[in-house]
């Protein structure tokens, strides 16, 4: 029996006549590491062959060895081995397949198409189309995507959604490093969305802003959301009345400052004024009479965000700035009320310009320095700060040791500026009480000359003439604590204390 001959490919696992693959990494995927990098372009080499592969060497980015966790950098050039992807090959999942979509479906999702540019495309949502799939939800705009992916492109991605019933532009990345761009813009409220609505009745106040927190209704499964001033998340919303139809109907300019579920129908349903045909949150009330149609009147109108510099040359597209018509509801709803479309541009609130890298850094220095600061000042003030008489209070000591007993004397004081449970004393300040005599003899307390005043009952010698003095060296009576005159003819109470 003849020996075959392995070679040292074989033993690493490598099937014979593959060859070793290499790739560049693009600006797209500038920054992103080295697991993450096989999962959007291999997705079927698993984590396991990629740590494997790097612990062996057999991955080497511009010939060195380089760990999964490390980040790749533009222009880079990737060593890959072969194997791993092939469908049951060491147990890896096969390659995503793409849908097959029939000639309806992809000219449903031609005809949402309103812009396309090397990072996004942009598409009007119509309304009763759910931007994502679910429970009994087979028709969906994430599921026409594949009508607008090449042969040798990636598959666009979602950045955010709208509502089944929502109309309006809808943003989808053609690249997973444009969908890291704009989920970012999105998180840091630095896209701007315009919605128009139609609502029922007219909002006292024309133009303000409402700061309702949200969270989930209990009992609806997530489906429905309510206001909850206590423990829901912050939900902020601009608005402003573009034009009135008399006392039934107002057009509203929504401007969502946060991106809770169902936030704009919420706030509206809260202040007293619901969408129209929003009978979720409106009732029956949020419909009105005639020909106007009982769909939702929410559209969003207008998007603008940033883009990514995506050309090689470094000069990008710019910022992205779309508007989405209306649907045929909608504008049919606008016409039969009287409004204008014209009326509004739909401009949204800028606010302040959005901070780049270095920006953020030198603010939260600042910050930071700021806080120590006024940190540092509260501990120079806790031993010092003044009492009610204008001193200052002593700090508190350690306890234990040497210092343990003066704890007691130190009860009822007030320490680094709380108050005591103990009520102070009422008596005069230190300054204002009679000094001891040189001789060790204590002044006279103020009962006793009050009980040594004229007419006190007891004898002065002298209607006017002050109390005796003591010899020198004999102690002063005890304070008698101010008893009353005796009576006439009675005999005189003994008097306590030692002479």
């Amino acid at each position: 029996m003849t020996a075959r001959k392995v070679s040292a490919r074989q033993k690493a696992g490598h099937p014979a006549g593959e060859a070793v693959r290499q790739f560049t990494v693009q600006a797209d995927d500038d920054g992103i590491r080295l697991d993450r990098w096989f999962k959007r372009h291999l997705p079927q080499v698993g984590f396991a062959t990629v740590s494997r592969w790097a612990r062996t060497g057999q991955i080497r980015v511009d010939g060195g060895r380089v760990k999964p966790d490390e980040r790749l950098a533009a222009g880079q050039v990737l060593r890959v081995p072969p194997g791993g992807d092939r469908p049951g090959d060491r147990g890896e999942t096969a390659a995503l397949v793409r849908r097959t979509l029939s000639a309806e479906d992809r000219a449903a999702a031609a005809a949402m198409l309103i812009r396309r540019t090397e990072a996004a495309l942009v598409l009007n949502k119509p309304p009763g189309l759910a931007t994502q799939g679910g429970t009994k939800t087979t028709r969906h705009v994430d599921g026409l995507l594949d009508a607008f992916a090449q042969a040798n492109e990636p598959r666009p991605r979602l950045v955010h959604r709208l509502d089944k019933d929502t109309s309006g532009a809808l943003l989808v990345a053609r690249t997973p490093g444009s969908a890291a761009y704009f989920s970012k813009r999105f998180a840091g409220r630095s896209a701007k969305k315009i919605y128009w609505a139609l609502v029922v009745g007219i909002p006292q106040v024309a133009q303000g802003s409402i700061d309702a927190p949200m969270a989930k209704q209990p009992g609806t499964g997530g489906e429905k959301m309510q206001v909850d001033l206590e423990n829901g998340q912050p939900a902020r919303t601009l608005y402003r009345v573009v034009d009135r139809a008399g006392n039934s109907a107002a057009w509203v300019e929504l401007q969502p400052l946060t991106g809770r579920t169902h936030q704009l129908r919420v706030h509206l349903a809260a202040i007293g004024h619901p969408i129209v045909g929003d009978g979720k949150y409106g009732g029956p009330e949020a419909f009105l009479t005639g020909s106007i149609s009982r769909k939702l009147h929410l559209h969003a109108r207008r998007l603008v965000i940033e883009q990514p510099d995506a050309k090689s040359d470094g000069q990008g597209e710019g910022r992205l700035d779309v508007t989405a018509e209306l649907p045929a509801h909608f504008a049919a709803s606008m016409a039969q009320l009287g409004f204008d479309p014209a009326a509004s541009d739909a401009a949204p609130d800028e606010g302040p310009p959005e901070r780049n890298r270095e920006e953020l850094k030198q603010a939260a220095r600042q910050h930071a320095k700021q806080y120590r600061k006024a940190r540092r000042g509260e501990r120079h003030r806790r031993g010092a700060e003044p009492d009610a008489t204008g001193g200052k209070q002593e700090a508190r000591r350690p306890r234990g040791g040497a210092d343990r007993g003066t704890d007691k004397a130190m009860a009822g004081k007030s320490v680094r500026g709380r108050r005591s449970d103990k009520p102070p004393s009422r008596g005069k300040p230190a300054a204002d009480r009679p000094a001891r005599a040189a001789s060790g003899r204590e002044t006279p307390s103020r009962n006793r000359l009050k009980d040594e005043r004229p007419g006190s009952g007891r004898p002065t010698g002298r209607a006017d003439a002050p109390a005796p003095r003591k010899p020198p060296g004999k102690p002063a009576d005890k304070p008698t604590g101010g008893r009353p005159a005796p009576k006439p003819g009675a005999k005189p109470p003994p008097r306590g204390g030692r002479r």
